[in-house]
């Protein structure tokens, strides 16, 4: 297999995408990327022979087989690209934004009738089937007869994994969290398929007369859609229960109305207590207890759109859509009395309440806070990894072993082996022989306590209750509750995998493995502190957070109300990073701005690092390097300074740099201003001059370009403004394209993803003498030079040039 178009259309030196590089692994992975390029689409990768086959798919994929969706063949890309997420910036090839919308595993159908994979991708025709998130089941890929020789078509099977319904990839984007109503004007049918809004988890219980109060119950969120008495019946993630709960659809076809209804389906016992396992091994002849669907929200009804409506107000219309009907049932509420609700339902048994605000509006696929879910015990979804035997051989199998996702990677949180009948533990290790695996799925070994384990391939969901964590972050007291089919792996894998109160780990040199980091009375998440970011050196992320606890208050004036570009190395400075501007899953005590994105035509959620919990939760993260906007928030087409940015070539000195840096210092001091050098951490300066958010980003950067004028003038021979690497050759260059808006460069005190740990360091001018050395300046000396020289650099806040003045003095110069 051959990659050498993918390495031809990429220049790697500015480009974050991985190089290409044959893998034989042949792990049968696939990928589906959605990519905000020149044009949305979708592109589906297949992990074949050592490269990923790839289509881009315009529309995205369809779990409607109706729905023949084209899928343009293009060039093969590396295995790691399954991996790959992050921005290619402009001028590079598919320059715009890759997020990963869903990711799993493959087999390649009927081999012997058609071949194996090369063989079937050779005759174009591909029988398939995924184990995705969100894509499952089988799957055609088809080449088109008289058509281009790269289009084909892909095509969903019907299984129980298809849908009738209207299927849109965009809106399985993953949702995000709101906190005020949205006042886009959504238009529904009942024809298409409707995410539901999501509750987001509180606490505490609360009094308030704006909030209503349901009762929480547990069972299956669905969504029904109702058109002439055709009834459709589908899970949050788009799975059909038709046929599953048919009594249920026959009640809903009695309604004479057409209506899109959201609730959620239970089966209670004689007490009207909904059970879980119950529900999930439903069977009409045999299943005690009775299905019952409890409608809490009203979304369309008779042609018109309700979502913009209040909730108080999408609620008064159901009692009469639902009325005469038995297990179709409206559910009520009360309003303000939120604590004595709560008591009242934990003391019948009931796993908790639904607070919501009166006037929320429905906003269709995201997680808003003005929903809130309050439990009374703790309960969550796993990965089942594996199971172990049997000690006694009086049951089916002894434990299941459970994993969740912290930090991007599998880790072990503990065994579950209670909660099972022998019925549920008999039809559970069916399901699981399914999945059998060689290996661990975890990159480190695990401890056991001297039981077998019988490995799985992690892709099924179970809920589990829980009475807390240990300090090692394993359950306590797991008790089994049942498989979520109605839930995605891409979902529990975004949400919280822990809320524990560890404290050990603190400002001390205590090395460890904890799982949170108490600051300010903010549980910080910290997880594999062990991860080496340095090969060369060692130094590993327990370093990195050990540094900016140290320097956080020296550094976090430059990083408050300012935008943040993220860029992660989750796996030291030696593997693939990539950049995140946009953030859908942070914890609720992290604030963020929204910018509208012109290019991606959308609000991008900016992280805002306000205090030392979210500056260690971001070096957490793989954020080795800080990257803020010039300008801040209340300000934000106005940045506080401009800056002068010495790039080297390979063929330059370091020593050039700093005649260079003198040769702007002597302009500035001509002209009276101050400047504010300070060392790239890379191979550079940088000069700061400070605004004070008086001007805008044209006039800073036309400013700075002025300046650069005169250094090339001074230093024509060794200086350059040609921002083409291959006009400029040889000379550094006077870069003042950092000054745009939304630009970032690495903040002062940050450390900087390069051997020996750099951090970029605010200098005297008397330090900017030949002689200088870069290396000098790294996570384990700025420390005690902070303590002894203290913030070099807080002029570039405090103070402001008058730029009027400045380029008069220019003028005489």
């Amino acid at each position: 297999m051959s990659l050498e178009e993918y390495i031809e259309k990429r220049k790697f030196d500015s480009t974050p995408e991985p190089i290409g590089e044959i893998d034989h692994e042949n792990g049968g992975r696939f990928v589906v990327q959605r990519h905000q390029a020149t044009k949305l689409h979708y592109d589906l990768r297949l992990e074949i022979q050592g490269v990923l086959k790839s289509w881009a798919i315009p529309k995205g994929p369809s779990l409607n087989p109706k729905d023949k969706r084209l899928a343009i063949h293009t060039e093969d890309h590396p295995v790691k690209y399954l991996y790959f997420k992050g921005i290619i910036p402009k001028g590079n090839y598919g320059a715009g934004i890759m997020d990963i919308w869903d990711h799993g595993t493959f087999k390649i159908l009927e081999p012997k009738k058609y071949g194996d994979a090369i063989d079937q991708h050779l005759n174009g025709n591909m029988k398939i089937s995924l184990s995705g998130s969100k894509l499952k089941g089988e799957f055609s890929l088809v080449k088109m007869s008289n058509a281009q020789d790269n289009h084909w078509l892909l095509i969903k099977k019907k299984d129980r994994y298809a849908t009738n319904l209207t299927y849109d990839s965009e809106t399985f984007v993953e949702p995000k969290t709101i906190k005020k109503e949205t006042k886009q004007v959504i238009e529904i049918t009942p024809k298409e398929f409707i995410k539901p809004m999501l509750a987001s988890s509180a606490k505490k219980i609360f009094n308030d007369p704006n909030w209503i109060y349901e009762l929480k119950y547990d069972g299956y969120r669905m969504v029904s859609s109702i058109i002439e008495n055709k009834v459709t019946l589908y899970s949050r993630n788009g799975i059909l229960y038709n046929t599953k709960f048919k009594t249920i659809r026959k009640e809903l076809e009695e309604i004479p109305h057409s209506a899109i209804l959201d609730g959620e389906i239970v089966v209670v016992d004689e007490n009207g207590i909904p059970d879980f396992q119950k529900l999930q091994h439903y069977d009409p002849a045999t299943t005690r207890g009775t299905l019952q669907y409890f409608v809490f929200d009203l979304l369309f009804l008779n042609g018109h759109s309700t979502l913009e409506l209040s909730l108080i107000e999408r609620k008064s219309l159901l009692p009469d859509v639902l009325e005469g009907l038995d297990n179709v049932i409206y559910c009520d509420h009360v309003e303000g009395m939120g604590a004595a609700f709560y008591k009242k339902a934990i003391d019948a048994g009931l796993e908790g309440v639904m607070a919501k605000k009166s006037s929320s509006t429905y906003t269709p696929g995201y997680r808003t806070e003005d929903w809130l879910k309050i439990k009374a015990f703790e309960s969550e979804e796993f990965l089942i990894c594996g199971y172990t035997d049997s000690v006694s051989g009086g049951s089916i199998f002894g434990s299941l072993i459970l994993g969740a996702y912290r930090d991007g990677a599998l880790s072990y949180v503990g065994n579950c082996g209670s909660g099972f009948s022998s019925a549920i533990q008999k039809d559970l290790l069916n399901k699981l022989k399914g999945f059998k695996s060689d290996q661990s799925p975890f990159d480190s070994k695990i401890n056991l306590k001297g039981r077998k384990a019988n490995w799985v391939t992690p892709e099924l969901i179970c809920e589990v209750k829980y009475s807390g964590w240990t300090d090692k972050g394993i359950l306590r007291h797991a008790v089994y509750k049942g498989l979520r089919e109605d839930k995605t792996l891409v979902e529990i894998s975004q949400g919280k995998t822990q809320d524990n109160t560890l404290e050990t780990l603190s400002t001390s040199d205590t090395k460890a493995s904890e799982s949170s980091l108490l600051v300010d009375g903010i549980h910080v998440p910290i997880s594999n502190i062990d991860k080496v970011y340095w090969p060369e050196s060692g130094l590993t992320k327990y370093d990195l957070i050990d540094y900016y606890i140290k320097v956080s208050e020296t550094i976090l004036p430059y990083l408050v109300d300012r935008p943040e570009s993220l860029h992660r190395h989750p796996n030291g400075i030696d593997m693939d990073s990539f950049f995140q501007k946009d953030n859908e899953h942070l914890p609720s005590w992290i604030e963020t701005f929204e910018i509208y994105s012109k290019s991606g035509e959308r609000e991008i959620k900016y992280l805002l690092c306000q205090n030392e919990a979210t500056l260690l939760y971001m070096a957490n993260l793989g954020c080795i390097e800080l990257n803020p906007w010039n300008s801040r928030v209340k300000n934000i087409d106005n940045p506080d300074y401009t800056v002068i940015d010495l790039d080297p070539s390979d063929k330059n000195t370091f020593d050039q740099v700093i005649e260079t840096a003198q040769v702007v210092r002597e302009i500035l001091e001509a002209i009276k201003i101050e400047g504010y050098c300070k060392t790239s951490g890379s191979r550079g300066l940088h000069i700061y001059l400070p605004l004070a958010g008086s001007y805008n980003y044209e006039q800073a950067r036309n400013f700075t370009k002025l300046i650069c004028l005169y250094v090339q003038e001074k230093l024509p021979k060794l200086t350059s403004l040609e921002r083409s690497i291959k006009k400029r050759g040889k000379k550094i260059y006077l870069d003042f394209m950092q000054n745009k808006r939304g630009q970032t460069l690495a903040a002062p005190y940050c450390v900087r993803p390069r051997t020996k740990a750099p951090v970029s360091t605010p200098l005297l001018w008397e330090e900017v003498k030949m002689g200088l050395k870069l290396t000098d300046f790294n996570i384990h000396t700025v420390p005690d030079r902070i303590k002894s020289k203290g913030d070099l650099f807080s002029g570039v806040l405090d103070s402001k040039i008058d730029m009027v003045e400045a380029i008069e003095r220019l003028d005489q110069l």
